[in-house]
């Protein structure tokens, strides 16, 4: 179609490799000094080697690598050491994927800036491409802009070249707030804790085939955790062999038999301990990998139909549709509120993605289809100029994490999920659905609309409605009536005559009629004795 993109095909998302659950840990006040002195110890000896990795950049390789664990094994232990490494490739490999995207924006942003520079000013732009600034001193002050950004940009890409990243163990934004303690309403001492909490290192990787799945940090199948202390701190363990046990048992109320069975069976279960200085609370996360589970054919995940869901950034709009493309019951609306702390966000998704789960379940589908939303090169302030209000909006909009969610949590229910392209999902469902499926006691928003767009692409139907009755008669002689039934599948538009019976305004298959007028036997104000009982084929379709 001449001046719209191609749409992408759908296809079914892959299910999660990896499974992480959490639970509370009860310490005594002795218990949690030992842990906060192994995780400072520990967190100081990841700071000095992430220093040296970043400081080798491109030219680290396997012997440079050697001997950093080398120096780490001298100060801790081989274990230990061992972790402590892994985890700093991983946090260097994150920083490398950060500048990449970065660089990515800003040369984003210098596109679109040069491109209205080039316009005449004043002009108006199109749904596709901005127009010109609106003033000479706007044209200025982005021309100066322009200048500011292919500076950074090119420092960027000097930093890239050469391998430098800048990593702040315990996170910028922390680092930044002990400037600012009045306006976070902290004190200096709840600074400190958060920050040194956010320092410490208290992870092991697991180890398929050694005892209960990790040497470093054990937990056993009644909930008994040691941890294995560094060389310095040996001194502090309660049992031999410089392992430190907590008295307080170990329990995970969620997927608690998938775990107690993998430890059973000596397979790898990695373990990080976190402190949460706000609630004086430490909590243990066990993670462990898994084949992911078998994905269902497009086809197949499609027999039932599926459910169609629109993402907005307050709540997610749902409809069940059938395997034809025909919307079925009520749309539905599930809530979120992005506002608040991290952890209140994502228990405001998590609750939402469950409720939509289960209703997905109780509608018989198999399939949960959805937008493949990437905002990525929306982002940039320089694309919307003063929408600033557009622009807040798609920064918060959660579609990774809701993509990461819904994929997991799926996958628990025996659902598969569908991406869909999201091209034009919204305009052409409000354009074809949103005015016939409204009633007086329904309101179809264009959320509600677009969810129907979403799960008939994902169904391999256009997204518009079937088209109206040829305006010559109402049968089939101007061609079919629908698009989005087959042409085998016979629907129920009506009350439609037998088979053998003969079409509206055709002749009878005999030349005759089926039963001729005889005279009336009707007998006045005489008692009736029978009921006039419709055939029942009539209501065939």
């Amino acid at each position: 179609m001449v001046g719209f993109r191609a749409v992408a095909v759908p296809f079914v998302v892959p299910g999660p490799s990896g499974v992480a659950v959490r639970t509370r840990l009860r310490v005594s006040a002795v218990e949690a000094g030992v842990l906060r002195e192994v995780g400072g110890l520990l967190g100081s000896l990841a700071s000095g080697d992430l220093a040296v990795r970043c400081r080798d950049g491109l030219a680290h390789d396997a012997e440079c690598w050697a001997v950093r664990k080398r120096v780490l094994t001298g100060r801790s232990s081989s274990r230990w050491a061992g972790a402590i490494t892994k985890a700093t490739h991983d946090q260097w490999a994150l920083a490398r994927r950060g500048l990449a995207a970065h660089i990515r924006g800003l040369e984003a942003g210098i596109a679109v800036v040069r491109h209205r520079l080039s316009l005449p000013v004043g002009e108006r732009g199109t749904k596709r491409a901005p127009g010109g600034y609106r003033s000479r001193r706007e044209w200025h002050a982005k021309s100066r802009r322009l200048t500011v950004l292919v500076a950074r940009r090119d420092r960027a890409v000097a930093d890239w070249r050469s391998g430098r990243v800048r990593v702040v163990r315990g996170g910028k934004r922390l680092a930044n707030t002990r400037h600012h303690l009045a306006e976070a309403q902290l004190t200096e001492e709840g600074w400190r804790g958060r920050w040194e909490a956010a320092r410490m290192f208290l992870s092991a990787d697991g180890e398929t085939g050694k005892r209960y799945g990790n040497e470093t940090m054990r937990i056993t199948p009644d909930g008994h955790l040691s941890v294995k202390l560094p060389a310095p701190l040996a001194h502090l363990g309660n049992v031999p062999h410089g392992r430190f046990v907590l008295a307080e048992a170990v329990v995970f109320p969620y997927r608690g038999e998938e775990w107690v069975d993998r430890i059973a069976g000596n397979r790898a279960v990695a373990y990080t301990l976190h402190h949460d200085p706000d609630r004086n609370r430490w909590y243990v996360t066990a993670s462990w990998q898994r084949k992911p589970a078998p994905t269902l054919p497009l086809d197949a995940a499609l027999t039932a139909g599926c459910i169609g869901v629109d993402m907005n950034d307050d709540h997610l709009a749902a409809w069940h549709l059938d395997p034809h493309g025909n919307p079925m019951g009520e749309p539905h609306r599930f809530f979120y509120d992005l506002t608040g702390s991290a952890s209140h966000r994502e228990a405001q998704i998590r609750h939402a993605l469950t409720r939509l789960l289960h209703w997905a379940r109780g509608c018989g589908v198999r399939a949960i289809a959805v937008e493949d939303l990437d905002f990525s090169t929306e982002k940039t302030r320089e694309k919307h100029g003063r929408r600033k209000r557009f622009r807040r909006l798609i920064s918060r909009f959660p579609t990774g994490r809701l993509r990461a969610r819904l994929v997991s949590m799926a996958a628990e229910h025996g659902l598969t999920v569908i991406a869909v392209d999201p091209a034009y999902t919204s305009r052409w469902g409000a354009q074809h659905w949103q005015k016939p499926l409204t009633t007086p006691r329904r309101k179809t928003t264009r959320h509600d609309a677009a969810s129907i767009a979403v799960g008939r692409r994902a169904l391999g139907h256009p997204v518009r409605r079937r088209t109206a009755p040829p305006p010559q008669h109402q049968s089939d002689a101007a061609g079919h009536r629908t698009v989005q039934a087959r042409p085998d599948a016979r629907g129920c538009d009506g009350i439609r005559p037998p088979a053998t019976d003969r079409p509206p305004g055709g002749p009878s298959p005999n030349g005759s009629r089926k039963r001729r007028p005889s005279a009336s036997t009707t007998v006045r104000d005489a008692p009736r004795t029978h009921q006039w009982v419709q055939d029942p084929l009539m209501h065939t379709g």
